[in-house]
């Protein structure tokens, strides 16, 4: 079976419980992933909220990374990897977008240390398959109409200025963003997903975007617990205060189990 199974009640409360507010230090380190496609500075105000409500957290970079050619995904795996060797107790991997496929990588790379996987708006590991065979064939042909010298622009080029304005309308925070994101390799997108064997066996789902109801679905489908938010696929850069709180609410039911 592709996808993890698990079977965690589906509760939720809008606002955060009282614990939100109160350091705990036996808490897992929530480690807070980036797509490949921009950078760290997606999680990072994300990040200060939820280390200032208590949370042990790690925002690693995976900047450069691809730079040293394939495998790509076990280089991304290994550099999450490394930047928490040094985290005492539990972890969760918290992925956003392009990151969801990496986590059973990463987790395979942490000795049994990985107690969640949750998936914020994010591509569902799908082993064996690559990106461009979970894509209409018209999205793979545009990238690589795009691509110069085997290297794709960054990924906010992608699309209409106006559709990224309206996504990050700040502008001091929307310039910072865009100096954030890589060019990715074309072959990036061509290599399959690896098939590992990650032992987690606990996940759970944050959709923010309509783009990834379809997502969405297929994990309740599979008994995990989602929550549903109708914001923006940024808006962990753009809304940190409510991803927080919204991941919180998942968190107390992930780690009741």
């Amino acid at each position: 079976m592709p996808f993890h199974s698990c079977g965690v009640p589906l509760c939720y409360s809008q606002a955060a419980p009282s614990s939100f507010m109160h350091p705990d230090r036996n808490r897992p380190t929530l480690v807070l992933i980036h797509s490949p496609l921009v950078g760290p500075l997606t999680w990072q105000s994300t990040a200060n909220i939820l280390r200032a409500a208590g949370w042990r957290v790690q925002v690693p970079s995976l900047a450069g990374v691809t730079d040293g050619g394939p495998p790509y995904y076990v280089r991304l795996a290994a550099r999450v990897a490394d930047a928490v060797a040094g985290e005492a107790g539990r972890l969760v991997l918290v992925a956003h977008s392009g990151a969801g496929a990496l986590l059973p990588s990463i987790a395979a790379l942490c000795a049994g240390r990985v107690a969640a996987h949750m998936y914020v708006d994010a591509a569902l590991p799908r082993p064996g398959q690559s990106w461009f065979e979970s894509v209409p064939d018209e999205l793979r042909e545009r990238l690589e109409s795009l691509a110069q010298d085997g290297l794709l622009p960054p990924w906010h080029t992608w699309f209409p200025a106006d559709a990224v304005a309206e996504l990050v309308p700040d502008a001091d925070l929307r310039a910072r963003f865009f100096a954030d994101n890589p060019r990715l390799p074309l072959a990036y997108f061509a290599e399959p997903v690896p098939v590992v064997n990650d032992g987690v066996n606990v996940c759970a789902y944050l959709q923010l975007s309509d783009a990834y109801r379809t997502l969405a679905d297929e994990a309740e489908a599979l008994s995990w617990p989602v929550l549903r938010e109708p914001a923006d696929h940024l808006a962990m850069l753009t809304r940190p205060e409510l991803v927080a709180d919204r991941l919180h609410a998942l968190l107390e039911r992930v780690l009741a189990t």
